[in-house]
């Protein structure tokens, strides 16, 4: 008899959870990107400046790496599904309070709750679809990474006409309808997910010292560091390049929205490789181009160093599909995710506050792009060692 939960759930509970599922991912971003097109609406409103901008980027990346450590333990002891239900609400109670927030730290405190949920929802969909979709892992994992990135496309190109039409707080707390629903299938899957739950062991220790761990959070944590720097600065960057509000917006979403292509490509081909580390070594190639146009010439050129970007970050995806793939379970794959996630996050964390204020101290973008350029040499240390094949057991 199998020690695990059982995989094939009836056709009921599987069609809701990839529902959940789905709206889920779409979410993971929005509340990200939707909001960076109106940090100036809100930073007008609620009198703040820079220095809390680049904290509100700080604190998304921050929230993220404490959930990650959060999320195993707590799944462990109230299930996957629940504590997918809880992240989603308070993610859904983050989005709300923030569309009201009357002060800068009302402000920072609902970002804080939003992010807290979307962090432990980074770490807990993967386990819950390698528990709930084994024989379709690359298919149902291809399609919540997509929807992360329609998501995070999606969500300036909306943000920017339903501020201007209805205020940036309707804007930014719109998203809140969608997560509400996924939280409400969560809750709805607990008790029949639970039902049909039987004992499980405990799953094996995840060993961080070992150079296959220690590679995925070096590549996680650099990933983490490049896009949520540019999510968080890149319009002021080409608004300080002399290109106005709505292409900056514009660029962001189409930087955002070429994670798609990265999102259909990487995870398939990564199945496909015995090694993916040439995957890493074309990424970290179009940063550097980006980052040496954006030196050179930010304006002229900016559409093309916005490509190159967000081909570049396609690590983010080859980063889950090798956690995915490389633990044995779902319980070794929620640690996994969790030690992974958070550390990649909390190192990650320190770019949009320290790189905006170095902008700040230097009156200018040109330091942060040399910076950003060095760490791209960890990228490629770092995917080394994630990459590598794994060696087959012997019978």
């Amino acid at each position: 008899m199998s020690t695990t939960t059982a995989t094939h759930a009836p056709a009921r509970l599987a069609r809701g959870i990839l529902l959940a599922v789905a709206l889920t991912a779409l979410n993971l971003r929005t509340a990200v990107t939707g909001f960076s097109v109106l940090t100036g609406d809100a930073a007008e409103d609620l009198h703040f400046g820079p220095l809390v901008a680049g904290a509100i980027g700080t604190i998304v990346t921050a929230c993220f790496a404490v959930a990650a450590f959060a999320a195993p333990p707590l799944a462990r002891r109230l299930g996957l599904e629940r504590t997918a239900a809880l992240a989603v609400t308070a993610t859904t109670a983050g989005i709300l309070l923030r569309a009201v927030a009357w002060s800068p730290a009302v402000m920072i405190v609902a970002t804080v709750i939003a992010f807290a949920g979307v962090g432990a929802s980074n770490v807990i969909l993967i386990p819950i679809v390698k528990q709930h979709f084994p024989e379709r892992l690359h298919a149902v994992s291809t399609m919540y990474m997509v929807l992360l990135q329609v998501g995070q496309l999606a969500a300036p190109l909306l943000a920017l006409p339903l501020a201007h039409a209805y205020g940036w707080r309707t804007a930014a707390g719109a998203w809140a309808a969608v997560t509400a629903v996924a939280a409400v299938l969560w809750f709805v899957a607990v008790p029949r997910s639970r039902a049909r739950a039987v004992p499980v062991p405990a799953p094996a220790p995840v060993f961080w010292r070992t150079p296959l761990v220690l590679g995925l959070i070096g590549l996680m944590a650099m990933t983490t560091l490049h896009v949520y720097t540019l999510v968080t600065w890149f319009p002021a960057m080409l608004e300080d390049a002399g290109l106005s509000t709505t292409a900056s917006a514009l660029l962001l979403s189409w930087f955002a929205g070429l994670g798609l292509i990265a999102a259909f490509v990487v995870p398939p081909l990564t199945k496909r490789m015995r090694n993916s580390y040439p995957i890493v070594v074309v990424c970290v190639a179009l940063m550097g181009v980006g980052y040496g146009g954006m030196l050179t010439a930010p304006a002229a050129g900016a559409f093309v160093w916005a490509t190159a970007f967000g081909l570049g970050v396609s690590t983010f995806p080859l980063c889950l599909t090798l956690i995915g793939a490389r633990a044995a379970d779902p319980q070794s794959a929620s640690r996994l995710s969790g030690l992974v996630q958070g550390v990649g996050y909390g190192i990650g964390c320190v770019g949009p506050l320290t790189l905006g204020a170095i902008n700040q101290l230097s009156d200018g973008w040109d330091s942060t792009y040399g910076l950003l350029a060095a760490t791209l040499l960890i990228t490629l240390g770092a995917g080394w060692a994630a990459c590598r094949p794994v060696p087959a057991p012997a019978d």
